[in-house]
This record gives C-alpha cells, sequence and structure tokens, in this order.
C-alpha cells in the first residue's frame, strides 16, 4: 500500500460500516492507504472480503466482518472483532444505509418508512453505543456518521429517508457535545447524489433533471465524500467536532 500519504492515521484501527461498496468502500480504501488497519464490515460478506483483499493486495492492512448493523449486539460484536484482532478501536465511520420507499408521506408504507429508520439513524445510535467506549479504551479518536443533503433540506417523496438523515445531523451534534471534552471528536457528512449503480440506472432525462441540481451541474463521486471522510477522521481535523461537512456540488447553496 501506498504510504506517501500516511499521517496521523498511521497505526490506527477504523471500523467502516457499509463498506463493501460505495462511498465506504473508498473510505476504506483510502484509510489502508493512509496507515490505518480497517474492518470493513457489511451485511454482505463477500463484497467486504473483496474489499478487504484488494486492499491487503495493494500492502494495506483490512479484515472483513459480517454485520446486520441494526442488531445491537453486532455492532458490539464488530467492535469487539476490531480490538481483538487489530488491538484497538479509534475510528469509525458510520455509513451503511439505503434509501428506502419512495412517495407523499400517507401514501408511504409503514414498515418500509421503519426499516429506513431503524437503518439510517438507529444503526447510527447502536454504532456510537459500541464504539465510543472502545475508542475511550484506545486513548480517544474520531467517528463520522453518514447523513445527507437531506440531512439539511427537504424533499418530497423521501419521507423516511429526510427524517432519518436529519436524526444523523441530531444525534452527530449531541454526542459530539457529550464527548469533545473526553477526546472524541465526532461529526457528520453531508454528500449530494453520488454516482452509484442506482443513478446510472435512470433514464438520461432524469440524470440530467437531477444532476442540474447540483451547482457544479454533475454528480459526485465516492472518492470525493471519502477524501472528505478521511480527513474528518485525521488528527489534521483535531479542532473539528459536532460539525456537519457538505460535500454537494453546491446542491444546498441554492
Amino acid at each position: 500500500m501506498d504510504k506517501k500519504c500516511a499521517s496521523s492515521l498511521e497505526g490506527k484501527v477504523a471500523l467502516v460500516t457499509g463498506g463493501a461498496s460505495g462511498i465506504g468502500k473508498a473510505t476504506a480504501i483510502k484509510l489502508a492507504r493512509r496507515g490505518a488497519k480497517v474492518v470493513v464490515a457489511d451485511l454482505r460478506e463477500e463484497a467486504a472480503r473483496t474489499v478487504a483483499n484488494e486492499i491487503t493486495a495493494a500492502g494495506g492492512a483490512a479484515l472483513p466482518f459480517a454485520a446486520n448493523v441494526t442488531d445491537p449486539a453486532a455492532n458490539e460484536a464488530a467492535v469487539a472483532f476490531a480490538e481483538k484482532k487489530f488491538g484497538a478501536l479509534h475510528l469509525a465511520f458510520n455509513n451503511a444505509g439505503i434509501t428506502g420507499p419512495q412517495g407523499l408521506l400517507a401514501d408511504i408504507d409503514i414498515e418500509g418508512y421503519r426499516q429506513v429508520i431503524e437503518l439510517n439513524l438507529n444503526a447510527v445510535f447502536y454504532g456510537m453505543h459500541a464504539q465510543i467506549p472502545a475508542i475511550l479504551r484506545a486513548g480517544g479518536g474520531a467517528i463520522v456518521n453518514s447523513s445527507s443533503v437531506l440531512g439539511i433540506v427537504g424533499r418530497a417523496g423521501a419521507v423516511g429517508y429526510v427524517a432519518a438523515k436529519h436524526g444523523v445531523t441530531g444525534l452527530t451534534k449531541a454526542a459530539a457535545l457529550g464527548y469533545a471534552d473526553k477526546g472524541i471528536r465526532i461529526n457528520s457528512v453531508h454528500p449530494g447524489y453520488i454516482e452509484t449503480p442506482l443513478i446510472a440506472r435512470m433514464n438520461e432525462e432524469d440524470r440530467r433533471h437531477l444532476a442540474s441540481e447540483h451547482a457544479q451541474g454533475r454528480f459526485g463521486t465516492a472518492e470525493e465524500v471519502a477524501e472528505i471522510v478521511v480527513f474528518m477522521l485525521s488528527d489534521e481535523a483535531s479542532f473539528v467536532s459536532g460539525s456537519q461537512f457538505v460535500v454537494d456540488g453546491g446542491y444546498t447553496a441554492h
């Protein structure tokens, strides 16, 4: 693994949920390039293993872990795995999430709404609940929670997602205030629409319309978001806590 960018992450241990694809995968790879040892946690164990193998093949240190982060016990197990295999836990990126059902509020399936809240909001709480004691044991560190531009503004038809991501924003602020004087920095990242397989499957007219809502006129990439996440997890962001980092090509500037 190329260590030319190695800095304050050298020797740190990081846990990335939803690490098998997209922003989670890009972040896991960048953390390893900066010298961190990474636990790639995902519901899809084989996909997580593929990412971990890619990291180790490049000279980094990573291990996969199968976890359904909507289960508090699975979050505890992921943290215990990191401590057992790598000796500690210093950093965490709570990234797993889903978009969920779309539609006006009165038309949304209630069970679908609950699933979005459980994975996009409650799982972030479960994750931090397990991670914070371990990070304290390690002498401090940092956490980044994945919110969204829809954790800042609203969007018709994305009821559950907007509610969950606004919740992550508030949860992050409350946790940051609680642990700022205890050596743990906690921040949230707020991506705009990112080029993903879901976006790629949209018809060209819908793609152009959605891209045009960003001032830069394009979708972001997972790597662009990962750069900000890695910065927030590093000691270079030592005076940053309780903040919301927007990576949206100007989407929320309108």
